[in-house]
């Protein structure tokens, strides 16, 4: 069972306390402020943005919220300066990880995502020392529920998707700029994705299992957990009885 999949699984399920704890809106207003900065403060034009939003009224964040968030990004209201960050490192079992992140203070988060590395048996790596093993790339996971493999996998690649793979779910990725043209072929046809976002695709996967699984899970959870870190990567591969525990 792939890494990549059961991880957007587990997230999922997280979700919901996430939003409890308030972290989902701590997250979610730092994307929306860094997506109008970069691409404007239209969603029409602007998918990263337009996703942000989505995502933000998805938690039932308030509208005006969102509103300020757009308005800090843009310069329209003033608010304190913030940047992304990539960082990149190996877990336990020599696993890959890309930890995206957006702060206001560079020096405090570079010094606790290592803290979070070394705790849970990782190293920081330097800029360039994981990234080749990943492809940016639109991921797409559909239910199986949703319909039947050879219908979803015409539709997916006429609309100009790259691959398409059968798993416990539908995966479907695509080239960054090709992303919302899939997704908006699939919910014409009624099938609304269960998750859809701009990705780093493993290239290569390392299998972990037993103690080793379980310490990736405990260092992806760990940095996950950082108000600062929005997305965690990571090319680790296990059966899905290795995830089990994580996501019960």
């Amino acid at each position: 069972m792939s890494g990549h999949s059961k991880w957007h699984s587990i997230k999922h399920k997280k979700g919901a306390i996430d939003a409890k704890r308030g972290r989902a809106f701590t997250k979610l207003i730092k994307e929306i402020t860094i997506a109008a900065r970069i691409g404007g403060g239209d969603p029409d034009g602007n998918p990263r943005l337009r996703k942000a939003i989505s995502d933000a009224k998805g938690v039932n964040m308030p509208t005006d919220n969102i509103k300020r968030a757009v308005m800090k990004g843009t310069g329209d209201l003033e608010g304190g300066q913030i940047e992304e960050i990539v960082y990149e490192g190996y877990g336990p079992a020599g696993v890959a990880l890309i930890v995206e992140t957006i702060t206001d203070n560079r020096n405090r988060t570079v010094s606790e995502i290592r803290h979070v590395f070394s705790k849970n048996g990782g190293n920081m790596g330097e800029s360039g020392s994981v990234a080749w093993m990943f492809q940016k790339k639109g991921y797409i996971i559909v239910d199986k529920s949703k319909g039947d493999e050879d219908t979803l996998m015409s539709l997916a690649l006429d609309a100009g998707a790259d691959d398409f793979r059968a798993d416990d779910s539908y995966e479907i990725f695509t080239a960054p700029n090709a992303l919302d043209a899939v997704v908006e072929a699939l919910k014409v046809k009624g099938i609304e994705p269960a998750s859809a976002e701009i990705s780093m695709i493993p290239q290569t996967t390392v299998k972990v299992e037993g103690k080793s699984a379980q310490q990736i899970l405990k260092l992806m959870e760990a940095l996950d957990d950082h108000d600062d870190v929005q997305h965690v990567y990571a090319n680790f591969d296990m059966e899905e009885s290795e995830m089990a525990e994580a996501i019960s």
